[in-house]
C-alpha cells in the first residue's frame, strides 16, 4: 500500500510541475518547438498552394462545449417525423451548424401508413444508435435489417430508406452532418 501512495504523490508531484506556471526554459523550448513546426507547415501550405486552385475557404467559428442532461420536458414534437418527440443534445448550436444530435422517441404504436415511406436525406453524415427497443427498417442493397438495444448504423449520404416497425419503448440517437439539411420523400 505505501509503494501505490507513493507513486500517486510522485505523479501529483509531475502534473504540477508540468502545469504550474511553466517556467522560462520550458517556454523557450515550447517556443523552438511550435517554431519548427510553423517552418515545417509552412512549406507544406506553399506547396499546396501552387498546384491547388484558389478556392475560397470557409473558416468556422470557435466551436463551445455543449453539455444536455436528460430531461422528460425536453422532448418536443416539433422534428422531422410527425409521429416523434425530439430532445436536441445542443450540438448543432455549439457546432454553428457542423453537427445536430438528437435522441428520438417514436412514438407508439407504429403505424406502417405513417411511417413507412421511402425517402433520403441529403447529408454528409448520419448514424443512428438504438437507446432502447428495438427498430425494423429497409435501407437500399441492404434489404430489411432488425435493430436492437445496442445496435449502431451509418446511413451513407442520399441512401434510400424507410422505417418498417418499431416497438412502442423505442429511443435512437441519431447524429448527422451538417445540422440542416434536406429530407426528399420518395415514391415507393
Amino acid at each position: 500500500m505505501a509503494k501505490k501512495t507513493a507513486s500517486r504523490s510522485a505523479a501529483k508531484t509531475a502534473v504540477k510541475k508540468k502545469w504550474s506556471g511553466l517556467g522560462a526554459g520550458a517556454k523557450k523550448s515550447s517556443a523552438k518547438s511550435s517554431a519548427r513546426k510553423t517552418i515545417k507547415s509552412k512549406g507544406r501550405v506553399t506547396a499546396a498552394k501552387k498546384s491547388a486552385p484558389k478556392a475560397a475557404s470557409k473558416v468556422r467559428p470557435k466551436q463551445r462545449v455543449a453539455v444536455s442532461h436528460h430531461r422528460e420536458e425536453d422532448f418536443k414534437a416539433d422534428g422531422l417525423r410527425t409521429y416523434a418527440k425530439y430532445r436536441d443534445l445542443g450540438i448543432s448550436a455549439a457546432s454553428h451548424g457542423l453537427a445536430q444530435a438528437h435522441v428520438i422517441r417514436l412514438q407508439g404504436p407504429c403505424n406502417p401508413d405513417e411511417v413507412s415511406k421511402l425517402h433520403f436525406h441529403d447529408v454528409e453524415f448520419q448514424m443512428v444508435y438504438v437507446l432502447k427497443g428495438w427498430v425494423k427498417t429497409y435501407m437500399e442493397g441492404e434489404g430489411e435489417t432488425l435493430m436492437k438495444e445496442g445496435s449502431a448504423w451509418t446511413q451513407p449520404p442520399r441512401i434510400r430508406h424507410m422505417i418498417l416497425d418499431y416497438s412502442d419503448d423505442v429511443e435512437l440517437l441519431e447524429v448527422i452532418l451538417p445540422a440542416e439539411f434536406k429530407t426528399v420523400e420518395l415514391k415507393a
